[in-house]
């Protein structure tokens, strides 16, 4: 993450630099605001701490440039002995927080970090909302033709169109994000506002102002405001403290049925009995009545493979490589792996499998172990039958072997040992066409 410092004194600038650039945020500096603007836009990918007084454009005026082009840009504004004023008025303004001098180090990074998450999110629901803007894109985004996926997708268009209040659970990685603002494309409200919060990256005070008020002059609405008549999109619903639980639970009774505003929240607890034990009964259940449970990679079977070779062909064109030959061992211990962190997961192995081929050396296993994952100590898990693992090989070796021959039937069917008529009619059953290998 990226950290702007704004500080006219030299030493301060490159104090903060440093005390952060060791807790891995990615720093630069500016001596004026001027000088910081020619640099920060609307979509800048971080955070801005900033001086209040400051030479020219002092650190109040700065802000209000930040907030015009950017009101969700977290800045945390620094001030001198003496100067709480201005930063109650810099609060009143928009900013995330402040900190007085001399300040602690250690809260410097903690805000930072927190400030950090908050603008990863918002980046993300932006990017999402401009890709899902139709809602046949965000379907292509759910790789996978296991029986789990084509159930999901069923689930998101029938929920979608409902418009009933939605809770979605999963493990980490496994795609509840994208979920949400899915619901939120195919339904009667994909022309209205789509609003998230992260809960857990906001103190209780805070998070209570941004969702319901009030709000300082020149703010934004309330978040509740915001999202009215379209979703408002509740990431991390488990970490919601329980008076605004109570809050939260009033608004939706408050909306009758059907609701004005869509209500979809996020449980991030690894255990879904966690997410029901951090809410009260009456929210949850509120909640819960409508509910997607995303799948565990583990248990979406041949989908493993077609996410593995689909990802690892994006990177290898980003890269400027060959997207990496998947031997019969490597794809049964991709098939075996437990990935507790899901596609996220797969993702990462995906990048850094074509990294290692780019040098020429490494092993999808040597990953698999890197991530903890004794690969070959690994039980098949979740007991799926035996089947879905042969279908699931069976389907990686025509996939590779097409790629490999681009296309070429006969060439395929020579390499298999496989007659023209079994080939076509596991090419069908797989969902493979001849047509994307040429």
């Amino acid at each position: 993450m990226r950290i702007a410092i704004i500080d006219d004194e030299q030493d301060m600038r490159q104090s903060i630099s440093q005390w952060l650039a060791l807790s891995g945020f990615e720093t630069e500096t500016y001596a004026s605001a001027e000088e910081a603007l020619k640099q920060i836009g609307p979509d800048y990918s971080g955070v801005v701490v900033s001086d209040i007084k400051m030479p020219g454009m002092d650190g109040i005026a700065f802000l209000k440039r930040l907030m015009g082009m950017d009101s969700s840009l977290p800045v945390i504004m620094i001030t001198g002995h003496g100067d709480v004023p201005m930063a109650v008025e810099a609060m009143r303004l928009g900013a995330y927080d402040f900190l007085e001098k001399p300040f602690n180090p250690d809260r410097m990074t903690e805000l930072a970090k927190r400030a950090g998450q908050t603008r990863r999110l918002t980046l993300d629901n932006r990017a999402l909302r401009r890709e899902l803007s139709d809602g046949t894109v965000l379907m292509r985004k759910l790789i996978g033709s296991s029986p789990v996926m084509e159930r999901l997708r069923e689930d998101i268009l029938d929920l979608g169109q409902a418009d009933g209040h939605v809770l979605i659970t999963g493990e980490t990685g496994t795609g509840k994000s994208l979920v949400a603002h899915a619901l939120h494309a195919v339904g009667p409200r994909a022309g209205k506002p789509l609003v998230s919060v992260a809960c857990a990256a906001h103190e209780e005070s805070a998070l209570s102002a941004m969702l319901f008020g009030p709000v300082g002059e020149g703010q934004d609405l309330p978040l509740v405001e915001q999202a009215r008549g379209g979703s408002l999109l509740l990431e991390g619903v488990e970490a919601l403290p329980q008076a605004l639980q109570a809050r939260l639970l009033t608004l939706i009774n408050d909306m009758g049925n059907p609701a004005e505003t869509r209500v979809v929240a996020i449980c991030n607890a690894a255990e879904p009995e966690s997410c029901e034990a951090s809410l009260r009964p009456d929210l949850f259940y509120r909640l819960a009545a409508m509910r997607i449970d995303l799948p565990p990679l583990r248990a979406r079977g041949e989908d493993i493979l077609t996410l593995f070779n689909r990802f690892g062909e994006q990177f290898a064109e980003e890269y400027g490589t060959e997207a990496p030959q998947v031997t019969a061992q490597e794809a049964a211990q991709l098939l075996q792996a437990p990935w507790p962190g899901n596609v996220r997961q797969l993702i990462n192995i995906a990048e850094r499998a074509i990294l290692q081929q780019r040098r020429g050396s490494g092993s999808i296993a040597s990953l698999l172990m890197n991530d903890g994952e004794e690969v070959g100590q690994q039980q098949v898990g979740e007991g799926k039958p035996l089947k879905e693992y042969v279908e699931a090989f069976e389907r990686m070796l025509i996939d590779n072997t097409m790629r490999r021959h681009r296309g070429s039937i006969a060439n395929v069917m020579e390499e298999l040992s496989l007659p023209r008529r079994t080939l076509n009619e596991k090419m069908a059953k797989y969902g493979l066409s001849r047509s994307d290998y040429l």
